[in-house]
Protein backbone atom coordinates (compact mmCIF):
# COMPACT_ATOMS: atom_id res chain seq x y z
CA UNK A 1 0.00 0.00 0.00
CA UNK A 2 1.13 3.50 -0.45
CA UNK A 3 0.41 6.56 1.75
CA UNK A 4 1.04 9.81 1.45
CA UNK A 5 2.28 11.78 4.16
CA UNK A 6 2.35 15.37 5.16
CA UNK A 7 4.70 15.98 7.99
CA UNK A 8 4.86 19.06 9.62
CA UNK A 9 7.66 19.59 11.85
CA UNK A 10 7.26 23.33 13.49
CA UNK A 11 9.41 25.02 16.17
CA UNK A 12 11.83 24.40 18.81
CA UNK A 13 12.60 20.13 18.91
CA UNK A 14 9.70 19.48 16.28
CA UNK A 15 12.12 19.09 13.06
CA UNK A 16 13.92 16.28 15.76
CA UNK A 17 11.21 14.12 16.67
CA UNK A 18 9.33 14.42 13.35
CA UNK A 19 12.76 12.99 11.93
CA UNK A 20 12.58 10.46 14.35
CA UNK A 21 9.60 9.46 14.10
CA UNK A 22 9.62 9.34 10.00
CA UNK A 23 12.89 7.03 10.51
CA UNK A 24 10.30 4.61 12.30
CA UNK A 25 7.98 5.03 9.44
CA UNK A 26 9.88 4.26 6.86
CA UNK A 27 11.69 1.17 8.51
CA UNK A 28 8.35 0.07 9.30
CA UNK A 29 6.96 0.15 5.76
CA UNK A 30 9.79 -1.85 4.57
CA UNK A 31 8.62 -4.63 7.37
CA UNK A 32 5.24 -5.25 6.04
CA UNK A 33 5.67 -3.45 2.34
CA UNK A 34 4.43 -0.42 2.63
CA UNK A 35 5.43 3.12 0.59
CA UNK A 36 5.43 6.21 2.17
CA UNK A 37 5.38 9.30 0.43
CA UNK A 38 6.15 11.70 3.27
CA UNK A 39 6.28 15.54 1.96
CA UNK A 40 7.39 18.15 4.76
CA UNK A 41 5.53 21.84 5.26
CA UNK A 42 6.02 24.86 7.64
CA UNK A 43 3.42 26.35 9.94
CA UNK A 44 4.15 27.90 13.28
CA UNK A 45 6.88 30.29 14.04
CA UNK A 46 8.71 29.01 11.19
CA UNK A 47 6.36 29.94 8.39
CA UNK A 48 6.04 33.53 10.66
CA UNK A 49 9.71 33.86 9.62
CA UNK A 50 9.34 32.81 5.72
CA UNK A 51 6.36 34.29 5.14
CA UNK A 52 4.88 36.26 7.67
CA UNK A 53 1.98 34.12 8.50
CA UNK A 54 1.51 30.87 11.00
CA UNK A 55 0.07 28.59 8.30
CA UNK A 56 0.76 29.32 4.46
CA UNK A 57 -1.98 28.20 1.71
CA UNK A 58 0.60 25.65 0.64
CA UNK A 59 0.70 24.06 4.39
CA UNK A 60 -3.26 23.38 4.33
CA UNK A 61 -3.21 22.36 0.56
CA UNK A 62 -0.87 19.92 1.07
CA UNK A 63 -2.48 18.16 4.58
CA UNK A 64 -5.94 18.36 2.74
CA UNK A 65 -3.99 16.39 -0.21
CA UNK A 66 -2.42 13.54 2.33
CA UNK A 67 -3.86 10.60 3.79
CA UNK A 68 -2.78 11.73 7.38
CA UNK A 69 -0.62 14.13 9.11
CA UNK A 70 2.50 13.97 11.47
CA UNK A 71 2.73 17.18 13.57
CA UNK A 72 6.07 17.43 15.80
CA UNK A 73 5.53 21.17 17.73
CA UNK A 74 4.67 25.04 17.42
CA UNK A 75 5.55 28.24 19.46
CA UNK A 76 8.51 29.48 21.33
CA UNK A 77 9.02 32.69 23.68
CA UNK A 78 10.96 34.36 20.13
CA UNK A 79 7.12 34.71 19.10
CA UNK A 80 5.84 35.69 22.33
CA UNK A 81 5.10 39.39 21.47
CA UNK A 82 3.78 39.18 17.78
CA UNK A 83 -0.32 40.28 17.28
CA UNK A 84 -2.63 37.74 18.94
CA UNK A 85 -3.80 36.69 15.06
CA UNK A 86 -0.44 35.90 13.85
CA UNK A 87 0.46 33.40 17.01
CA UNK A 88 2.27 30.52 16.18
CA UNK A 89 -0.62 28.34 17.77
CA UNK A 90 -3.22 29.89 14.96
CA UNK A 91 -1.81 27.48 12.51
CA UNK A 92 -2.84 24.19 14.93
CA UNK A 93 -6.58 26.10 15.09
CA UNK A 94 -6.85 26.56 11.57
CA UNK A 95 -5.41 23.26 10.54
CA UNK A 96 -7.70 21.64 12.35
CA UNK A 97 -10.61 23.63 11.06
CA UNK A 98 -9.49 22.90 7.22
CA UNK A 99 -8.93 19.70 8.12
CA UNK A 100 -12.61 18.74 9.75
CA UNK A 101 -11.12 17.40 12.90
CA UNK A 102 -13.40 18.23 15.92
CA UNK A 103 -12.01 14.69 18.19
CA UNK A 104 -9.15 14.58 20.16
CA UNK A 105 -7.63 11.77 21.07
CA UNK A 106 -5.69 11.23 23.99
CA UNK A 107 -4.16 8.24 25.39
CA UNK A 108 -2.63 8.11 29.00
CA UNK A 109 -0.77 4.49 29.55
CA UNK A 110 1.16 3.75 32.11
CA UNK A 111 4.28 1.53 31.09
CA UNK A 112 5.71 -0.71 33.35
CA UNK A 113 8.50 -0.51 33.22
CA UNK A 114 8.33 3.58 34.31
CA UNK A 115 5.99 2.86 37.20
CA UNK A 116 8.26 3.93 39.35
CA UNK A 117 8.19 7.61 37.80
CA UNK A 118 4.14 7.42 38.31
CA UNK A 119 3.40 10.00 41.01
CA UNK A 120 0.48 7.85 42.22
CA UNK A 121 0.65 5.61 45.47
CA UNK A 122 2.82 2.81 44.46
CA UNK A 123 0.00 -0.19 45.29
CA UNK A 124 -2.26 2.30 42.79
CA UNK A 125 0.05 2.42 40.04
CA UNK A 126 0.88 -1.50 40.23
CA UNK A 127 -2.53 -2.31 38.91
CA UNK A 128 -1.91 0.03 35.49
CA UNK A 129 -4.10 1.55 33.53
CA UNK A 130 -4.80 2.32 29.95
CA UNK A 131 -7.38 5.25 29.26
CA UNK A 132 -8.31 6.61 25.88
CA UNK A 133 -9.37 10.06 26.64
CA UNK A 134 -11.99 11.11 23.87
CA UNK A 135 -12.37 14.83 23.88
CA UNK A 136 -14.86 17.40 21.77
CA UNK A 137 -12.35 19.99 20.04
CA UNK A 138 -14.35 21.90 18.00
CA UNK A 139 -17.72 23.47 20.35
CA UNK A 140 -18.91 23.98 23.86
CA UNK A 141 -17.79 27.14 26.03
CA UNK A 142 -14.42 27.65 24.25
CA UNK A 143 -16.20 28.45 20.69
CA UNK A 144 -19.49 30.18 22.50
CA UNK A 145 -20.67 33.16 22.45
CA UNK A 146 -18.76 35.95 25.20
CA UNK A 147 -18.26 39.21 26.39
CA UNK A 148 -18.44 41.58 29.07
CA UNK A 149 -21.09 44.48 30.34
CA UNK A 150 -21.20 47.99 29.26
CA UNK A 151 -18.73 48.76 33.00
CA UNK A 152 -16.94 45.76 31.88
CA UNK A 153 -17.00 44.10 35.61
CA UNK A 154 -19.63 41.19 34.44
CA UNK A 155 -18.29 38.74 32.26
CA UNK A 156 -20.21 35.66 30.82
CA UNK A 157 -18.88 32.85 28.26
CA UNK A 158 -21.47 30.59 26.48
CA UNK A 159 -21.62 26.72 26.82
CA UNK A 160 -23.41 25.39 23.81
CA UNK A 161 -23.79 21.87 22.17
CA UNK A 162 -26.31 20.38 19.46
CA UNK A 163 -27.45 16.43 19.53
CA UNK A 164 -25.19 16.28 16.25
CA UNK A 165 -21.89 17.53 17.88
CA UNK A 166 -22.12 15.14 20.77
CA UNK A 167 -23.46 12.15 18.97
CA UNK A 168 -20.31 12.07 15.83
CA UNK A 169 -17.97 12.15 18.92
CA UNK A 170 -19.73 9.90 21.15
CA UNK A 171 -19.49 7.41 17.99
CA UNK A 172 -16.04 7.79 17.90
CA UNK A 173 -15.76 7.22 21.44
CA UNK A 174 -18.09 3.89 21.14
CA UNK A 175 -15.80 2.56 17.61
CA UNK A 176 -12.59 3.30 19.45
CA UNK A 177 -13.91 0.76 22.54
CA UNK A 178 -14.91 -1.35 20.25
CA UNK A 179 -11.19 -2.21 19.63
CA UNK A 180 -10.40 -1.80 23.44
CA UNK A 181 -11.93 -3.09 25.86
CA UNK A 182 -15.50 -2.44 25.06
CA UNK A 183 -16.38 0.29 28.30
CA UNK A 184 -16.91 3.91 28.16
CA UNK A 185 -16.93 6.03 30.75
CA UNK A 186 -19.10 9.21 29.66
CA UNK A 187 -18.28 12.53 31.60
CA UNK A 188 -20.67 15.47 32.33
CA UNK A 189 -22.10 17.49 34.81
CA UNK A 190 -25.94 16.72 34.26
CA UNK A 191 -27.01 17.59 37.89
CA UNK A 192 -26.12 21.23 36.91
CA UNK A 193 -25.66 22.05 33.28
CA UNK A 194 -28.52 21.89 30.84
CA UNK A 195 -25.93 21.19 27.67
CA UNK A 196 -24.96 18.11 30.02
CA UNK A 197 -28.45 16.95 30.58
CA UNK A 198 -28.57 16.76 26.55
CA UNK A 199 -25.25 15.20 26.25
CA UNK A 200 -26.10 12.47 28.74
CA UNK A 201 -29.25 11.80 26.58
CA UNK A 202 -27.73 11.83 22.98
CA UNK A 203 -25.20 9.58 24.57
CA UNK A 204 -27.21 7.06 25.60
CA UNK A 205 -29.53 7.26 22.73
CA UNK A 206 -27.01 6.14 20.60
CA UNK A 207 -25.74 3.66 22.98
CA UNK A 208 -29.10 1.75 22.74
CA UNK A 209 -29.74 1.91 19.16
CA UNK A 210 -25.93 1.15 17.85
CA UNK A 211 -23.59 0.46 20.46
CA UNK A 212 -25.66 -2.17 22.84
CA UNK A 213 -22.68 -4.00 23.42
CA UNK A 214 -20.64 -1.37 24.64
CA UNK A 215 -20.45 -0.98 28.46
CA UNK A 216 -21.54 2.56 29.33
CA UNK A 217 -21.10 4.20 32.69
CA UNK A 218 -22.30 8.00 33.36
CA UNK A 219 -20.11 9.92 36.00
CA UNK A 220 -19.97 13.36 37.04
CA UNK A 221 -16.52 15.33 35.73
CA UNK A 222 -15.94 16.10 39.41
CA UNK A 223 -15.93 12.79 40.63
CA UNK A 224 -13.92 11.53 37.03
CA UNK A 225 -11.12 14.20 38.48
CA UNK A 226 -11.19 11.92 42.06
CA UNK A 227 -11.21 8.79 40.27
CA UNK A 228 -8.03 9.42 37.85
CA UNK A 229 -6.29 9.72 40.82
CA UNK A 230 -7.81 7.14 42.91
CA UNK A 231 -7.95 4.46 40.89
CA UNK A 232 -7.43 5.36 36.68
CA UNK A 233 -7.65 1.33 36.19
CA UNK A 234 -11.03 2.22 36.08
CA UNK A 235 -11.46 3.38 32.85
CA UNK A 236 -11.36 2.11 29.17
CA UNK A 237 -12.56 5.14 27.09
CA UNK A 238 -13.56 8.17 28.27
CA UNK A 239 -15.53 10.48 26.30
CA UNK A 240 -15.78 14.55 27.36
CA UNK A 241 -17.04 17.41 26.07
CA UNK A 242 -14.46 20.20 25.06
CA UNK A 243 -13.63 21.69 28.63
CA UNK A 244 -13.82 18.76 30.82
CA UNK A 245 -11.42 17.10 28.61
CA UNK A 246 -8.89 19.74 28.19
CA UNK A 247 -8.79 19.52 32.19
CA UNK A 248 -8.70 15.57 32.54
CA UNK A 249 -6.50 15.32 29.92
CA UNK A 250 -3.88 17.34 31.31
CA UNK A 251 -4.44 15.50 34.53
CA UNK A 252 -4.32 12.13 32.95
CA UNK A 253 -1.19 13.26 31.26
CA UNK A 254 0.73 14.24 35.09
CA UNK A 255 -0.32 10.55 36.57
CA UNK A 256 1.44 8.83 33.95
CA UNK A 257 4.57 10.47 35.42
CA UNK A 258 6.22 10.73 31.82
CA UNK A 259 4.71 13.22 29.12
CA UNK A 260 7.34 12.56 26.83
CA UNK A 261 5.45 9.48 26.17
CA UNK A 262 2.66 10.48 24.88
CA UNK A 263 0.76 11.34 21.79
CA UNK A 264 -1.84 12.21 20.46
CA UNK A 265 -4.28 12.40 17.44
CA UNK A 266 -7.37 15.09 16.11
CA UNK A 267 -10.08 13.23 13.76
CA UNK A 268 -12.97 14.06 11.66
CA UNK A 269 -15.30 11.89 9.10
CA UNK A 270 -12.26 11.26 7.16
CA UNK A 271 -9.82 8.98 7.96
CA UNK A 272 -7.58 11.47 7.73
CA UNK A 273 -6.41 12.55 10.94
CA UNK A 274 -3.59 15.22 12.37
CA UNK A 275 -0.89 12.69 14.90
CA UNK A 276 0.84 14.85 17.59
CA UNK A 277 2.59 14.67 20.79
CA UNK A 278 1.41 16.67 23.45
CA UNK A 279 4.60 18.41 24.47
CA UNK A 280 5.65 21.69 23.82
CA UNK A 281 8.77 23.19 21.53
CA UNK A 282 10.74 22.89 24.33
CA UNK A 283 13.05 26.09 22.56
CA UNK A 284 15.30 25.71 25.02
CA UNK A 285 16.93 21.68 24.35
CA UNK A 286 16.61 22.51 20.36
CA UNK A 287 19.14 21.12 18.64
CA UNK A 288 20.92 19.48 21.41
CA UNK A 289 19.77 15.84 20.51
CA UNK A 290 18.01 16.12 24.33
CA UNK A 291 14.29 15.89 22.87
CA UNK A 292 12.42 12.46 23.42
CA UNK A 293 11.50 11.50 20.26
CA UNK A 294 8.80 8.48 21.96
CA UNK A 295 5.87 10.42 22.18
CA UNK A 296 6.12 11.51 18.22
CA UNK A 297 6.87 7.90 17.43
CA UNK A 298 4.04 6.40 19.55
CA UNK A 299 1.69 9.41 17.24
CA UNK A 300 2.69 7.31 14.34
CA UNK A 301 1.88 4.40 15.74
CA UNK A 302 -1.50 5.75 16.01
CA UNK A 303 -1.66 7.09 12.58
CA UNK A 304 -1.04 3.17 11.72
CA UNK A 305 -4.13 2.03 14.01
CA UNK A 306 -6.77 4.94 13.22
CA UNK A 307 -6.22 6.42 9.42
CA UNK A 308 -4.94 3.62 7.98
CA UNK A 309 -6.55 0.41 9.79
CA UNK A 310 -2.96 -1.30 10.05
CA UNK A 311 -3.33 -2.35 13.85
CA UNK A 312 -0.15 -4.94 13.61
CA UNK A 313 1.88 -2.53 12.59
CA UNK A 314 0.62 0.01 15.37
CA UNK A 315 1.12 -3.13 17.78
CA UNK A 316 5.15 -3.51 16.11
CA UNK A 317 5.93 0.21 16.80
CA UNK A 318 4.32 0.39 20.18
CA UNK A 319 6.18 -3.10 21.38
CA UNK A 320 9.32 -1.93 20.15
CA UNK A 321 9.28 1.48 22.23
CA UNK A 322 8.29 -0.96 25.10
CA UNK A 323 11.11 -3.53 24.62
CA UNK A 324 13.39 -0.44 25.01
CA UNK A 325 11.92 0.84 28.18
CA UNK A 326 11.44 -2.88 29.44
CA UNK A 327 15.32 -2.99 28.86
CA UNK A 328 15.95 0.26 30.87
CA UNK A 329 16.91 2.92 28.05
CA UNK A 330 15.81 6.54 28.74
CA UNK A 331 16.50 9.50 27.36
CA UNK A 332 17.60 12.34 29.73
CA UNK A 333 13.88 13.52 30.58
CA UNK A 334 12.91 9.94 31.98
CA UNK A 335 16.22 8.70 33.46
CA UNK A 336 16.26 8.56 37.05
CA UNK A 337 17.65 11.95 38.79
CA UNK A 338 21.09 11.89 38.30
CA UNK A 339 21.64 8.91 36.15
CA UNK A 340 24.67 9.46 33.53
CA UNK A 341 23.66 6.53 31.36
CA UNK A 342 21.08 8.22 29.62
CA UNK A 343 20.23 8.08 25.91
CA UNK A 344 20.31 11.30 23.17
CA UNK A 345 16.83 11.21 21.32
CA UNK A 346 19.07 10.40 17.99
CA UNK A 347 20.11 7.19 20.28
CA UNK A 348 17.11 6.61 21.07
CA UNK A 349 15.69 6.52 18.30
CA UNK A 350 18.26 3.46 16.83
CA UNK A 351 16.87 1.94 19.88
CA UNK A 352 13.65 1.76 18.70
CA UNK A 353 14.69 0.86 14.52
CA UNK A 354 16.63 -2.34 16.01
CA UNK A 355 13.65 -3.87 17.78
CA UNK A 356 11.08 -3.37 15.12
Amino acid sequence: MKYNIAAVPGDGIGPEIVASAIEVLKKVGEKFGHEFNIKEYDAGGCAIDKYGIPLPKETTEGCLASDSVLLGAVGGQKWDDIPNHLRPEKALLALRKELGLYTNLRPAKIQPALADACVLRPDIAAKGFDIMIVRELTGGIYFGERGRNEKGDAAFDTESYSAYEIERNARNAFEIARKRKSHVTSVEKSNVLETSRLWKETVHKLHESEYPDVKLDDMYVDNAAMQLVRDPSFFDVMLTSNMFGDILSDEASQVTGSIGLLASASLGDSKRGMYEPIHGSAPDIAGKDLANPIATILSAAMMFRYSFDLAAEADCIENAVNKVLEAGWRTKDIAAQGAENWLRGSEMTQKILAEI
